[in-house]
């Protein structure tokens, strides 16, 4: 997932399937873990009525002011979800006996993080120890996306908060942007998710940026090219990128590593088909947006979808996006409910 630095709270031709084509309530409770058949739709009816209007106000107030917001609790969702399944561990502090995941270096830029303890803090208010963190983190970045425009679909509720969180562990499991496809499918596969998750979801780069130092092997002194560029990338796209966004000393010296560049130049904060159409043109920033084009399937995907209604992708977006916030979830006596999201209870005072 697209990249920036954390401030504070501030911040991936065939026609698409009629069976692939869902509606955005359907909701996909299958897992290799079997636990997500106990998540549920309406779980705090009784014991936290209207918790998800709480998070989807608050989100949607905030994301009006503050639209790059969405794109950080995408990301943030998506990165816990991919280290110990949607525990909400990626949001818990390093303490003495270990680094958490917030600090392990493909987290350094992941924001959002003030946002979610502001409503945790308000849900906490209603409903004392009641509603878990990993539930408010995947409401809330589903309220976001809808919020500029894109799809919604339904989050079942029910997880439990994870007590263990590995920097180690976060460098291990959170896709890479040098990463090959075969890369990519592997790693989807051990989370229960299939090839088309991985191109669906994928297409959260639409609202992503980017910064330099995650692609820049690209632009400078790619191994075999004459010209160092990366082959697979636009020659054209390339020269603006250096020229323009990671412009290298005049004289020679290193790029600017923390320059930012759209993934989705012209509408990044618009949830839309640019992203694949970009790709299509090999203008994906990162190898990885690249390595969909090296998959036939894929790649039928990636142009049928590019092709087609943006109701479409919106559809298929909420379904993967249904089944990656439903990985390796913890349930019932599993975990625990954290009254503040960046502490285990029993360090909480």
């Amino acid at each position: 997932m697209a990249s920036r630095k954390r401030q504070g709270s501030k911040v991936t031709a065939m026609a698409v399937p009629a069976p692939v084509v869902l509606g955005v309530a359907m909701v996909v409770l299958a897992s290799a873990t079997g636990a997500r058949g106990q998540l549920k739709m309406g779980f705090y009816a009784e014991s936290c009525p209207g918790v998800e209007r709480m998070v989807g106000d608050y989100v949607r107030q905030h994301v009006r002011r503050v639209p790059t917001v969405a794109a950080a609790l995408l990301r943030l969702h998506f990165h816990d979800c991919f280290v110990r399944g949607c525990d909400a561990s990626v949001l818990l502090n390093s303490t003495a006996g270990g680094v958490a995941e917030k600090d392990a270096p493909p987290n350094l830029s992941l924001r959002g993080f003030d946002l979610v303890d502001r409503v945790k803090a308000l849900v906490e208010e209603a409903c004392p120890g009641v509603v878990s963190c990993a539930d408010v983190l995947a409401l809330a970045a589903r309220d976001a996306v809808a919020a500029i425009g894109g799809p919604s679909w339904r989050v079942p509720t029910g997880r439990r908060d994870g007590t263990v969180s590995s920097a180690e562990e976060a460098l291990d499991e959170i896709p890479k942007p040098t990463m090959s496809f075969p890369e990519l499918a592997d790693l989807f596969a051990s989370k229960g998710l299939g090839l088309r998750d991985l191109v669906w979801l994928s297409g959260a780069h639409t609202i992503g940026i980017a910064h330099c130092s995650s692609f820049a092997d690209r632009l400078y002194g790619y191994a075999g090219a004459d010209n160092g560029t990366d082959p697979s990338l636009d020659a054209g796209y390339a020269a603006n990128l250096r020229e323009r966004k990671c412009r290298a000393p005049v004289g020679g010296g290193e790029y600017n590593a923390n320059a930012v560049v759209e993934m989705d130049p012209g509408s990044h904060l618009t949830f839309d088909l640019g992203y694949y159409r970009a790709v299509l043109k090999h203008r994906g920033l990162f190898r990885s947006d690249a390595a969909l084009l090296t998959d036939a399937a894929a790649r039928a995907d990636v142009a049928g979808v590019a092709a087609g209604p943006e109701e479409v992708f919106f559809q298929v977006f909420a379904r993967s996006m249904a089944r990656m916030g439903a990985v390796q979830v913890k349930t019932g006596t599993e975990g625990e409910v954290r009254r503040n999201c960046a502490v285990v209870n029993g360090n909480y005072k």
